[in-house]
């Protein structure tokens, strides 16, 4: 009986060591997964930290949006043509004695181009007004005559017929000789001279081409689908390929009130006023018709802008983060667009290196009187740009 007790006895301790063992080790386990655990996640921490603190730091370039006028217009191209043009001809023939002007001279109406040597022209005025003059003595004598009724009425009246004609064939070996000079017909520029000293050269022959050049004229045929906003008057703005990175202002003159059925356009005339003289006849030209305008609007580079998919958007600068902004836009100018909505005044909008930005980039803009810091030891303002 004491022998049994004392194995059962024994048995139970050994039972009891165990489970107290495997306690033991099972709340050691725990705490070494616990210990672990926190490493894992300052290890994490530590590293989302090291991350946020090596972002890069993106160097762009800024402007502040302005104000001004945008406009509307259509688009087109045409030849300049001059206002007038005039051949002048000889009205009667000779020899060419004397040129008094050379392409490119300006010239007024009226003003002497040449002359011709008008001898015969001349010796046929003078024998004219002889005959004139004796024949308006005879006629004044039978005046005096016929008033005492000594000249019968029909003779009389034949010497006065006869001075009238004379008078009239005089009248014309005038003109005639007065057409020796050769004058101008219109004001312009001599664009072209087809005679020589000592050519002999006929009735009607040309002998000069006088150019108006201001204004200059152009037709833009306009599709009809623009007819009601194309109007008299309109401003012109006019770009030449001859004279890049210039433009020339010019108005609507008239409008043609009919539409050519087969083209389906109607003609604009276009006048261009040029003090300078750079612009000639024959020159390729590129207009803008301007038929609306949006008055003081904001005003931003094309370039600022990008496309995706929900419009379009741009990126503005505030305490050195980007931030996308969605605009709504309206006409563009030149290289300026009209920001409807999404800006406001002062807004710093990237026009440099946007490609780069997402919402909420770290940037350093370009040109900045304080630069500050980034860590790296040496300041942000010390990139001068980044344009190619």
């Amino acid at each position: 009986m004491t022998s049994r007790t004392s194995n059962l006895t024994y048995l139970l301790s050994i039972l009891l060591f165990g489970m107290l063992t495997a306690c033991a080790d099972q709340g050691s386990g725990d705490d070494t997964a616990a210990t672990t655990d926190d490493s894992v996640a300052e290890n994490s921490d530590a590293g989302d930290a090291e991350q946020e603190e090596e972002a890069p730091v993106i160097p762009v370039e800024v402007i502040d949006v302005q104000r001004g006028d945008v406009f509307a217009a259509y688009t087109g191209a045409a030849s300049l043509e001059a206002f007038d043009e005039a051949t002048v001809v000889a009205k009667v023939g000779g020899e060419v004695r004397q040129i008094l002007v050379e392409e490119g001279d300006r010239v007024k109406r009226g003003d002497v181009l040449a002359r011709l040597d008008g001898d015969q022209l001349r010796l046929e005025l003078e024998q004219s007004r002889a005959n004139l003059a004796k024949l308006e003595q005879e006629y004044n004598r039978n005046l005096e005559l016929h008033e005492r009724g000594l000249v019968a009425a029909s003779a009389f009246e034949t010497t006065k017929f006869d001075l009238d004609a004379l008078r009239a064939a005089n009248k014309l070996a005038e003109l005639q000789y007065r057409y020796t000079t050769i004058r101008a017909p219109i004001d312009g520029v001599v664009s072209q001279r087809d005679i020589k000293v000592g050519n002999t050269i006929e009735q009607n022959a040309p002998t000069f081409r006088i150019t108006a050049l201001d204004p200059l004229v152009a037709n833009l045929f306009v599709p009809e689908r623009e007819f009601g906003r194309i109007a008299a008057d309109q401003q012109v703005r006019l770009s030449i390929d001859a004279l890049p990175n210039e433009s020339f202002d010019g108005v609507i003159a008239r409008i043609s009130p009919t539409v050519d059925a087969e083209s389906g356009t109607f003609k604009a005339t276009v006048e261009i006023e040029d003090d300078s003289g750079r612009l000639k006849p024959g020159m390729f030209g590129r207009f803008a018709v301007i038929y609306d305008r949006q008055v003081d609007a904001l005003l931003l580079p094309q370039d600022a802008l990008i496309e995706t998919q929900s419009g379009k958007i741009v990126y503005i600068v505030d305490a050195g983060v980007a931030k996308r902004v969605g605009v709504t836009t309206g006409y563009s100018w030149d290289n300026d667009v009209a920001v409807l909505d999404g800006l406001s005044d002062g807004a710093r909008v990237v026009v440099v290196g946007q490609a780069a930005l997402r919402d909420g980039s770290k940037v350093r803009v370009i040109g900045d009187p304080d630069p500050v810091d980034d860590g790296s030891g040496e300041p942000v303002g010390a990139v001068a740009s980044i344009r190619n």
